[in-house]
């Protein structure tokens, strides 16, 4: 008979002062949009690791004594993840309560997984608090479903940024192009040439509809549209920059027919030509760009940078 325990998971030691991590999804940035969990780990908690895609306002509610910014600054210094990771097990060990404040969900490209791994390496216990994906919330703020029965019975969400020591891509670009689909690229707006072409090159038709969402729900959001064909000249033209979202298939046309009507009054939309100006006082004093961030693509990480998380 084989040993009975070989395939049992490994036993779990716990001193009685160690503390707890809080993987926490801060959701796509609006405070609003934090579940109830969230904003009462947040409150909480002794001490909260974040990087700038939470966003201003959820940031700025957080008193800066508990906070620690772990962000990556892109084209600047940023901080590796292993010392993330380690910083994580040392303020648990010193019995904190650490919030591990991420971007929209925390295993959604956000490294999440691999947080979880070496906490329970260490033997720290931690606790997963889902939140509201931006590869989702981000579109649907926009006017931009990512299924609708009439145009899209699937949906595929993809990395634009993958670890660069990956000896080949893991995104298969003509499967993508092959699936009929809706694609949502996170972390794309460098990379957008490169995977506009692959795609085209795979197949997909040059007028499929494409949207670009910037800055999903924060106080600054704007939104522009176009085709595979057209869409990095929109891109140029209207300045989108990162954190955004590139949503690639016909229910990015759906925006259009309704945006007259709807009301994320945040959206602040561009044309092709540009950003357009504020129809009102509120939308005015939101046009504030918040500071360059450390995990987001948004705050521009070199190339050469692995994918940081979901918002950018």
């Amino acid at each position: 008979m084989g040993d009975e325990g070989a395939d049992a998971p490994p036993t779990r030691t716990r001193e009685d002062d160690v503390g707890k991590v809080y993987l926490v999804g801060s959701g796509p940035g609006d405070p609003d949009l934090l579940t109830v969990r969230a904003a009462r780990l947040i409150e909480s908690a002794d001490v909260v690791l974040h990087d700038k895609l939470p966003g201003p306002e959820i940031l700025g509610q957080i008193p800066a004594e508990k906070r620690e910014d772990v962000g990556k600054r892109a084209g600047g210094e940023w901080t590796p993840q292993e010392y993330t990771n380690r910083r994580l097990v040392e303020l648990a060990r010193e019995g904190n309560s650490v919030v591990r404040l991420k971007g929209g969900d925390p295993f959604v490209f956000g490294r999440g997984g691999e947080e979880a791994e070496h906490l329970a390496d260490a033997g720290i216990p931690f606790e997963v608090v889902p939140g509201v994906t931006s590869a989702i919330a981000g579109p649907a703020v926009a006017g931009v479903p990512v299924t609708h029965r009439d145009y899209a019975s699937s949906v595929s969400f993809v990395t634009g940024h993958e670890d660069p020591t990956k000896d080949e891509s893991a995104v298969d670009w003509d499967a993508l192009a092959a699936t009929g689909g809706t694609i949502v690229v996170l972390m794309g707006v460098g990379k957008l040439p490169a995977y506009a072409a692959e795609l085209r090159a795979a197949g997909l038709d040059g007028d499929t509809p494409v949207a670009l969402v910037e800055r999903a729900t924060w106080p600054d959001m704007r939104v522009a549209t176009g085709t595979l064909d057209t869409i990095v000249d929109v891109r140029d033209d209207a300045g989108i920059e990162p954190p955004a979202i590139t949503v690639i298939g016909d229910v990015a046309a759906t925006r259009d027919r309704v945006v007259a009507f709807l009301e994320n009054g945040e959206s602040a939309p561009v044309g092709a030509g540009g950003r357009e100006e504020p129809e009102s006082e509120a939308e005015s004093e939101s046009d504030s760009t918040p500071e360059s961030e450390g995990e987001s693509e948004s705050e521009s990480t070199p190339e050469s940078e692995p994918d940081r998380g979901e918002n950018a």
